[in-house]
């Protein structure tokens, strides 16, 4: 089976339409559909509005293509734009979810963007930082998280810096496959699961 690829894009709940970081957002979400991917957002306001709304504005759109995880149990606490919603009931912790899609793309950010990038860094997957909005995304842009190697089969394993729809999805197409493996839970170095 040919499963289309998700792609997260997290970032701030609360930006003004119209701003640098909803205009990106609204362009990567439209571009993901545009490229045959998937979109999945945390499902509220801001960033994952304005990428939902891009999304849905893409030729190649059909019902489905986004993925809202909200926190709350509530199918209605979602924006207007999502197709699919999955009631999490994890408030906060449904970051991982968002996380674990085939690749991360980060618009700014403050805390909850971070623990969706670190999560998103611990279980494998591409990110992609925009790097030229405030927040998370550009602070660690073109860096690494930690220092654990991640794939030693990929030189310069990072959080990719992209400032345009158009360089994020040139750094997803050239590299998600490349992000393959899943988290399968921690494991101590002397090879035992706690």
């Amino acid at each position: 089976m040919n499963r289309r690829k998700i792609v997260a894009i997290c970032g701030d709940a609360i930006v003004k339409e119209g701003s640098e970081k909803y205009k990106i957002a609204f362009e990567i979400g439209k571009a993901l559909i545009d490229n045959g991917y998937r979109l999945q957002t945390g499902g509220l306001g801001g960033v994952m509005t304005a990428a939902c709304k891009g999304a849905k504005s893409s030729s190649k759109y059909k019902d489905g293509d986004i993925i809202a995880l909200v926190p709350s149990f509530d199918v209605n606490e979602v924006n207007e734009f999502a197709d699919i919603v999955i009631p999490t009931g994890l408030d906060v912790m449904r970051n991982a979810l968002v996380a674990n899609a085939g690749a991360v793309v980060a618009i700014g950010g403050g805390a909850g963007t971070l623990s969706e990038i670190a999560f998103a860094w611990t279980f494998g997957r591409l990110i992609v930082g925009v790097s030229n909005v405030e927040g998370w995304s550009s602070k660690l842009a073109g860096s690494k998280v930690d220092d654990r190697i991640r794939y030693p089969e990929i030189e310069g394993d990072k959080v990719y810096p992209a400032n345009t729809a158009m360089e994020a999805m040139k750094i997803i197409n050239e590299n998600i496959d490349k992000y393959h493996k899943r988290h399968k839970g921690i494991v101590f170095e002397d090879g035992i699961r706690k």
